[in-house]
């Protein structure tokens, strides 16, 4: 698979460089012909992901910085952007704001709100598709509307499983519709997805260039609402009325168990029991540490006692710890594994829990299940390489990717995690919340969660509520305004300074921030004119809405192989030009771009997407067979929607 994997990147490296190329000879100068290198490099990285994305756009800003002392060796008389300007974008109203939605969205998490919202919607859901459907994904896309859409999908993450279970409806008829209202909702208002937030710094950034004549008016916060409010109804009544059609059928869920244990047997094959076991003298298991049996046998070990002293408990079990003599082990696995184990070492099996009865207790411990989220910093990790079960108390049992379940036996501590991993886990309450908020994962079973701070939900409601009134009713810049919120947030203490630092997703900050400066190049150095141009005489002497339609087509095209922050970057500026050049309005094309980045359906390269790949167990075709049809109603609805209201 690595192999297939490097000769498509290399073929493709072969296009892009010949592309390169062709661009290169025809560019009418030198600048326009660097330009249009480095953003064909851009969607190269951003395509193959050789590199992390963000990685990528940062190399992209040190290569533009790079540029103004090699600009003779390029036959620049400057380089590409000003180098006292090159990291602006880290303080740019957008970058800010996405920081400021980031702290505001986990504070009303942390207070419990989305708790409340979670029971309510199992108590009024009923068990049919076409009643929790429409209820979970309207609830969860107008949420996106003023937090991100990914940190929305994970909030409802858990609440779907819930449902899931009561309803005896599969994981795998509920979390698309979910995830694509998630997506929808973004378009809700202009904090609703990061291309929004983006869309006035853009605006403003073209300003600069622009006669006084043709200058762009910015956008309200509620003004892309009306689009937002008919692509959400849409993609809720596609589901209503062709899920039976479109979605995977999933399995059913209906079994003798109860809770997670039932949600693992029946989906995974999966029927874990804790046991207490008893070392004689006699058992040549003596002297032998963890990772001598633990994989051979399919068993974690995630308790040591010697007589009645705790020597290791759920909360780190060293992997050096040897066995002794009269140890007491606890341990996690099948049944099946668990008896060869002991007759093969010898060891007393107990016919139940007597020494770990109460750090074991359900009260105390267990099984979950959590996804790892596309933010999360286990991504390209492993359990061991993060030592997860000494440093954090969590002992990896079986991965599931892609409708593969990986197990004990085939060394799954050793697998690298990726984005949208179902891990099935087991730990104590304590460390499965650090866990939780330490490593950003989405823990999808029910457990008792002690850090929620339900005395704090006042205290949420009224700044997020004094943030968007600041907004709506003042000149305020965006940014300033939603700072207060999360300001008030911390000050309050419904986040302490750590749990507002964790919140923020610093991959897309820095992301943002990066390909800011790559924007300005393509506007200053008249490459987004030239590609206008180019467009234009592609196209030849069409309606405008026929223009408009190509720029959402491309943008489309783009945020199913890039970052949707990089495909805005790299689009607002060419479909302002290309308004400009057709006599039409700069400021609607600008926004169908940033409207058109949502539309990422198709394959699961979205964030929301990958986040419910794992749970839903999907497969590409399953995003191939719902969202080609969805992207061919969000363009439908999208162009209708702008003449109406444009």
């Amino acid at each position: 698979m690595k192999n297939l994997r490097g000769l498509v990147v290399g073929g493709a490296a072969i296009g892009f460089l010949l592309l390169g190329w062709l661009m290169t000879t025809i560019a009418p100068n030198i600048e326009i012909a660097w330009v249009l290198s480095l953003l064909l490099l851009t969607v190269f990285l951003f395509s193959f992901e050789i590199v992390p994305i963000d990685i990528a756009a940062l190399t992209i800003l040190v290569m533009l910085g790079l540029s103004s002392i090699l600009a003779p060796i390029m036959g620049l008389e400057q380089g590409l952007v000003d180098i006292n300007e090159l990291f602006d974008g880290f303080s740019s109203n957008a970058v800010i704001s996405i920081i400021a939605v980031m702290i505001l969205g986990a504070g009303l998490d942390k207070t419990g709100i989305m708790n409340s919202v979670a029971r309510y919607l199992v108590k009024v859901g009923g068990s049919t598709e076409t009643r929790i459907i429409p209820l979970i994904s309207g609830t969860v896309g107008g949420i996106s509307g003023f937090m991100q859409n990914v940190g929305a999908a994970a909030l409802f993450l858990p609440v779907v499983k819930r449902i899931s279970t009561r309803s005896k409806i599969p994981m795998a008829r509920l979390l698309m519709p979910m995830g694509f209202c998630a997506i929808l909702g973004g378009t809700l208002t202009m904090v609703g997805s990061s291309p929004l937030i983006l869309l006035n710094d853009l605006i403003i950034n073209a300003n600069i260039g622009l006669h006084l004549d043709d200058q762009i008016e910015t956008f309200g916060l509620f003004s892309v609402t009306p689009i937002g409010i008919a692509l959400i109804i849409s993609g809720i009544l596609y589901f209503v009325v062709f899920g039976r059609f479109v979605l995977p059928k999933g399995k059913d869920v209906a079994d003798k168990k109860q809770g997670l244990e039932s949600h693992l047997s029946a989906d995974y094959g999966i029927d874990y029991i804790v046991a207490e076991i008893y070392i004689p003298s006699s058992s040549r298991l003596i002297g032998k540490m963890l990772d001598e049996y633990e994989t051979k046998f399919h068993v974690r070990t995630v308790g040591v006692t010697s007589g009645k002293k705790v020597r290791a408990t759920t909360r780190g079990v060293p992997a050096a710890l040897k066995i002794a003599q009269g140890d007491h082990l606890c341990v996690i696995g099948e049944r099946e594994s668990i008896e060869v184990f002991c007759k093969a070492y010898g060891l007393d099996l107990k016919p139940g829990l007597d020494l770990f009865s109460e750090v074991m207790s359900a009260s105390s411990a267990g099984l979950a299940e959590v996804v790892i989220s596309p933010t999360s910093p286990l991504i390209g990790e492993s359990a061991r390489t993060k030592k997860l079960r000494e440093t954090q108390g969590i002992s990896t049992l079986s991965i599931i990717r892609h409708g593969k379940t990986m197990r004990e036996g085939e060394d799954v501590r050793s697998k690298e995690f990726q984005s949208g991993d179902t891990v099935v886990i087991f730990a104590d309450w304590q460390s499965l919340q650090h866990f939780h908020t330490n490593m950003n994962v989405v823990v999808t079973s029910d457990f008792p969660q002690e850090e929620v701070r339900p005395n704090k939900v006042a205290h949420a409601l009224i700044f997020f509520g004094i943030a968007m009134g600041l907004v709506l009713l003042t000149d305020l810049r965006l940014s300033v305004a939603l700072l207060v919120g999360a300001l008030g947030i911390i000050i309050s203490g419904v986040l302490d300074p750590e749990e507002a630092y964790a919140s923020v997703s610093w991959k897309t900050v820095f992301l943002l921030a990066s390909l800011i400066p790559l924007g300005k190049a393509v506007e200053a150095s008249g490459t987004a004119a030239w590609i206008a141009d180019q467009v234009l005489t592609a196209v030849g002497d069409v309606d405008t809405w026929v223009l408009q339609l190509v720029i959402a087509i491309l943008a489309t095209g783009f945020t199913l192989v890039m970052s949707n922050v990089g495909a805005t970057v790299l689009l607002v500026p060419l479909a302002i030009s290309i308004a400009l050049q057709a006599g039409a309005d700069p400021a609607v094309f600008a926004l169908t771009v940033a409207l058109a980045t949502s539309n990422s359906f198709i394959l699961p390269t979205h964030q929301v997407n990958a986040l419910i790949m794992g749970p839903g167990r999907y497969t590409v075709p399953d995003f191939f067979r719902a969202g080609g049809i969805m992207t061919f109603i969000f363009l439908a609805v999208l162009m209708v929607m702008l003449q109406l209201f444009y």
